[in-house]
């Protein structure tokens, strides 16, 4: 109960200062709003900076997964390759131990 009613004696002396003081309001609003103004305009600078350096961020972090996945495959080929020498000359010499019979 004393909350509302604080709250209604609240909003009468606002609005009795309200008209009171109008002039003195406006001048505080003229000042004011420019001010809040710029300090939106920079922090919405520096939001968008920090917005831009982390999609950048994510775009350097997806390229480098990209890299990696590349080089792994390029070392798995590599090794498959390997592999596939080995076979060849593991042929050529059974080839070389077991010649054909000529006919």
């Amino acid at each position: 109960m004393t909350l509302l009613i604080s709250g209604i004696v609240s909003i009468i002396l606002g609005v009795i200062g309200f008209s009171l003081w109008w002039s003195d309001l406006m001048i505080i609003l003229k000042g004011g709003v420019p001010i809040m103004l710029i300090l939106g305009g920079v922090l919405a600078v520096y939001v968008g900076l920090d917005a831009m350096e982390d999609r950048m961020r994510e775009e350097r972090h997806k390229q480098e997964e990209k890299l990696e996945k590349t080089r792994e495959e390029i070392e798995r080929v590599k090794a498959q390759a390997e592999q596939y020498r080995e076979e060849i000359e593991r042929l050529k010499e059974q080839a070389n131990k077991n010649p054909e019979k000529s006919t």
